[in-house]
């Protein structure tokens, strides 16, 4: 495992993704927008030796440092032939290393986590670490599987859209209304219950960070905030195309320019987004 020296007197925030590229770029991103706000922060941002092959050549502050754990989980390559299996081994497979790795860091003062690492929330308890949980997701959908609960009474999963597709879901605190067809329906089941379980442990942070844009989703973040007794926050879209002076950048090589995006949709569209890149 490759550990980095720590900055005396620095606020140590660890930081570690889900090892997915939907959930390590916004961790990253928002790493860096923490860092340009404070010099006296220290990030160790930390992902499998074959993620840090992936990332690590980007350019980073110098604040942030990167430490790995073994690759104990099945190849980027490859996680799509088996995806169940690959979940269920970043909810099983990780843990040790990490809190390996963990021994060896001097002065951790906040442990940033995905909310999906089973584990994550567990180390900081044993640890006595305050935990941040990040969803990389809208708040919708993090509510969604936070009452799933609500969901089983009514439905068995995957649910049969042929016969419930038009049915209107208004028992979900902060949702005014959802479909079944806007609801992770053909996820395979034992990644269903993993996701809802990690979820579920999110009672047990001692921050929830989202990043979305909190004037999108008001009721929905509201009713977070009234259900936990910690801070809910919205730290805004952790997207490379913001810079840290909050300017809009596009990327003309891939023609990524998310004003005009926006603009395309069509009114009033606010279809979940089910898409998880795992």
């Amino acid at each position: 495992m490759d550990t980095p020296t720590s900055h005396a007197g620095a606020f140590h925030i660890v930081a570690v993704p889900y090892p997915g590229r939907g959930h390590v770029n916004p961790m990253m991103n928002l790493c860096k927008i923490l860092v340009s706000r404070s010099r006296h922060l220290l990030v160790t941002f930390v992902v499998t030796e074959e993620w840090l092959g992936i990332i690590g050549s980007d350019p980073m502050p110098d604040s942030i440092r990167f430490a790995t754990i073994p690759n104990v989980i099945p190849s980027e390559k490859g996680r799509a032939a088996d995806f169940p299996g690959f979940y269920e081994a970043v909810m099983t497979k990780m843990e040790d290393p990490f809190e390996q790795l963990l021994d060896g860091l001097d002065g951790v003062d906040v442990l940033l986590a995905d909310v999906e690492l089973l584990w994550g929330i567990n180390i900081g308890r044993r640890r006595n670490t305050p935990v941040a949980l990040l969803w990389t997701l809208s708040a919708m959908f993090f509510s969604v599987f936070l009452h799933f609960d609500l969901l089983e009474q009514n439905y068995r999963f995957p649910i049969d859209l042929s016969e419930h597709g038009n049915d209107c879901i208004t028992n979900i605190p902060g949702i005014a209304s959802v479909s079944p067809a806007e609801l992770p329906t053909e996820t395979d089941p034992n990644v269903l219950r993993r996701a809802v379980e990690c979820v579920s442990l999110a009672s047990k942070a001692q921050y929830l960070l989202f990043t979305n844009v909190y004037e999108l989703e008001v009721p929905e973040m509201e009713a977070l905030k009234s259900k936990f007794r910690f801070p809910v926050l919205s730290v805004g879209p952790a997207i490379p195309y913001l810079d840290l002076n909050g300017h809009h950048q596009s990327n003309p090589e891939k023609g990524h320019d998310t004003c005009s995006w926006l603009v395309r949709r069509p009114s009033d569209s606010r279809k979940v987004a089910m898409e998880w890149d795992w």
